[in-house]
């Protein structure tokens, strides 16, 4: 993610993993492989995550209730079995689900991380993700003890939930990171220190992590104590590289010192040109810039931010800014891949298309000068990651706005870290940033603009938006809650909260002795919990 994220597609600076000039791109002997990281994962706290490179680390090494299989459907992990009804969830625990250490993974681990999750005084970012849970957001807004929360260890190996209110995808839920485990002894000896370097997590994941130099390397190898260790053919997943660079990444995959290599406009021309075979794969995330709704932002007026909608083109965007294959228009907040009663709710409910009209916007703006009784609108910051994508994409928006609608905009470029602070801290008026879902559920994208969503970076409060999606996220009928969700979808496009400006997608090589590796939308992807070196 979800998730994601907030689940974000970022670039950091090059950084080489080690001294040696021999890494190996795969290794049929060894079935190891060496991969490339675009950043430094900057938290592998399950309980405190929210970036897409933390999940993918995580969603290796670290395995929650259920998890997705090689197609994509939900699978049993540390659950072997489950019953639902409207009231109550109740888990069955397989009873060779191990910690590294030796240890049972048992109920116990997941009733303390939830209730950690919970806990205000842990502010975890993802804690809204548990409004289903009983009695989660009065806990939440301290109104309760986190001991009223619903989950329950009934006995080592059976876990039984509370719901709020019935829930039509709580079960999708269980894949989110979130909802993994984390065993109270060993989290309660590492106090701030849990997740900050190898030894300082326990795993009960497909890998473990053997081996994290910051800022340099990374080492994955296989984990005997997985219950299903048998079906894992890879031994190492070696980090070798974190680059920002593409163009260094695909000279690193031509080179053979990478297996998979992800690609931008220019690259991709490049490695078309080289003959190299080109994979595409729509990502599921949604591209998208935030408009700051707190007290002093002008960014607040709905007149500036109808303006800034009607003068942007998402084909133009998508075709001639982003340039890469695998990116689609995105003419709504909810993307095309999202289920809807029958089909895809996109077709099911179709969004108005909104043309550019820059006469239109130019009266808005002039509208708002004269009533804030200004000559010229105030300069806005557009808050960035200091990578090539991002500053690319900043620049667009900051001709854009200037020459359509005369708006003075300074790009505010940041290291992913100090992005991340200051987007949470509101410190701009215009932020580019990116949703991926968490579980398989419209609520998934929903849900981020809710008022009470610690991930509403804007601030974005709507009584009109909360009322519906209670309805979305409460009811069990099926179209009931996608009526509700085209709801939503209109007050999002009328009021624009954020502007989308494309879904997601990734172009990228693959080494061909590499197999099965899964790209999905939903869960850590590239998912490499499958994957095998042939000869």
């Amino acid at each position: 993610m979800a998730s994601t994220t907030f689940r974000l597609v970022c670039f950091f600076s090059l950084l080489v993993l080690s001294d040696s000039p021999l890494a190996e791109a795969v290794n049929f002997e060894r079935q190891s492989i060496t991969i490339a990281f675009t950043q430094e994962p900057p938290n592998l706290n399950s309980i405190r995550m929210t970036d897409l490179l933390s999940y993918f680390v995580i969603g290796h090494v670290n395995e929650g209730l259920l998890r997705y299989d090689k197609k994509g459907r939900l699978a049993p992990g540390v659950a072997e079995s489950w019953e639902v009804s409207d009231t109550k969830i109740s888990f069955r625990l397989r009873r060779n689900a191990r910690w590294s250490d030796g240890t049972p993974v048992t109920a116990h681990d997941f009733e303390f991380a939830w209730k950690q999750v919970n806990d205000p005084q842990v502010a975890a970012p993802f804690a809204a993700i548990m409004h289903p849970l009983k009695n989660a957001e009065k806990i939440q807004n301290a109104e309760l003890p986190v001991e009223e929360l619903g989950v329950s260890a009934v006995d080592d190996f059976t876990l039984e939930v509370t719901l709020e209110r019935p829930c039509g995808y709580c079960i999708s839920l269980m894949t989110h990171a979130t909802f993994f485990p984390v065993k109270e002894g060993f989290y309660q000896s590492r106090k701030q220190q849990y997740g900050a370097e190898f030894d300082q997590l326990l795993y009960n994941g497909p890998f473990m992590m053997t081996g994290w130099i910051h800022g340099s390397s990374m080492a994955l190898v296989k984990n005997p104590h997985y219950w299903n260790a048998s079906t894992i053919h890879l031994n190492e997943i070696n980090v070798g590289y974190i680059t920002e660079d593409n163009r260094t990444r695909l000279n690193l995959f031509r080179d053979g010192s990478i297996a998979l290599a992800r690609l931008d406009a220019e690259t991709v021309r490049d490695a078309m040109n080289q003959g190299l075979r080109l994979r595409t794969f729509v990502t599921g995330g949604v591209a998208y810039v935030w408009f700051n709704h707190r007290p002093g932002h002008i960014t607040g007026h709905r007149k500036i931010r109808k303006a800034m909608q009607l003068s942007f083109d998402t084909d133009l965007f998508v075709n001639k800014v982003i340039a890469v294959p695998g990116y689609k228009p995105a003419h709504t907040f909810f993307p095309s891949w999202l289920n809807g009663i029958d089909g895809k709710f996109s077709s099911e409910y179709p969004p108005p298309i909104i043309q550019p009209d820059s006469k239109q916007a130019l009266r808005l703006i002039q509208e708002v000068k004269k009533e804030m009784r200004l000559e010229s609108l105030p300069e806005m910051t557009l808050l960035t990651v200091a990578s090539p994508t991002g500053v690319k994409i900043g620049e667009y928006f900051q001709g854009l706005l200037g020459q359509s609608l005369g708006i003075k905009v300074k790009i505010d470029q940041q290291t992913f870290k100090q992005y991340l602070e200051k987007a949470r801290a509101g410190q701009f008026d215009l932020v580019l940033s990116s949703w991926f879902p968490d579980f398989d559920d419209i609520v998934t994208y929903a849900d981020l603009l809710a008022s009470w969503n610690p991930n509403n970076r804007g601030s974005y409060v709507n009584a009109e938006y909360d009322r519906w999606f209670r309805v979305l996220q409460g009811s069990t009928d099926r179209r009931e809650r996608m009526d509700a969700a085209a709801e939503l979808q209109k007050i999002i496009l009328d009021d624009v909260p954020l502007l989308p400006t494309a879904e997601t997608g990734s172009a990228y090589l693959q080494h061909p002795k590499l197999k099965g590796v899964v790209r999905r939308a939903l869960g850590q992807d590239p998912d490499y919990t499958h994957a095998r070196v042939i000869k």
